[in-house]
């Protein structure tokens, strides 16, 4: 089994990104599965160019990606990526697509094929905070879920595919008042814990629980 873990380069003026911080954190090996790592820029398309030209060189079990999503306070699986890039922000490149879909004619969203509700349990398990979200967002995080979905479901492996959003870390919300984070050693532990539930439930189902919303 081989998984690649994938995480952005800072972005909207940050100098540091935690999800690509976590995810250089990570051990090389968990539970004797070999895990890849590579940094993905914040950028509509090329984030998935990047992520297409690994899974072409290299056949992954499982791929999970990783973005910062700024004023959450957990550790926050995606349930489902939609089929639209509606940027209220530009990219690293200055692109800011308004309602254009990320696939003409593909699927309207993708669930992804994660095991979210046993991610969170693992998390949880640890002591950090963690829950199903329900929206990746219409910016690069969104896109580049519904891009490795739409790749993986083209192809005839069962690969495990999906997004994880985690928070701030501390040094980015001293000028952010109110604003959660979490610190950057926890965070890499609460993903390897999701890393170690997909390894588990990998060609299992989900848990059976219950992990929605009401708003």
């Amino acid at each position: 089994m081989k998984i690649l873990l994938a995480g952005f380069d800072p972005f909207n003026k940050e100098s540091v990104n935690p999800a690509w911080e976590a995810v250089k954190s990570m051990p090389d090996t968990i539970e004797k599965v070999a895990i890849e790592k590579v940094e993905i820029p914040t950028v509509f398309h090329q984030s998935a160019a990047v992520l297409l030209d690994k899974m072409a060189e290299t056949a992954y079990d499982a791929i999970i990606c990783v973005g910062q999503a700024g004023g959450r306070s957990s550790l926050t699986p995606e349930r489902v990526a939609i089929n639209l890039d509606d940027a209220r922000i530009a990219d690293n490149q200055g692109n800011q697509p308004i309602d254009q879909p990320i696939q003409s004619g593909g699927p309207a969203a993708y669930f992804s094929t994660l095991p979210v509700k046993a991610i969170v349990a693992e998390i949880r398990q640890c002591g950090l905070p963690s829950s199903v979200s329900n929206s990746a967002g219409t910016f690069v995080c969104n896109h580049i879920m519904y891009q490795l979905l739409h790749a993986a479901a083209q192809t005839e492996r069962n690969i495990s595919a999906g997004f994880i959003h985690v928070p701030f870390i501390p040094e980015q919300v001293t000028q952010k008042p109110n604003q959660p984070s979490m610190n950057l050693e926890d965070m890499t532990r609460g993903l390897e814990a999701a890393v170690k539930a997909v390894i588990d439930r990998h060609g299992k189902a989900d848990l059976k629980e219950i992990g929605g919303s009401l708003h």
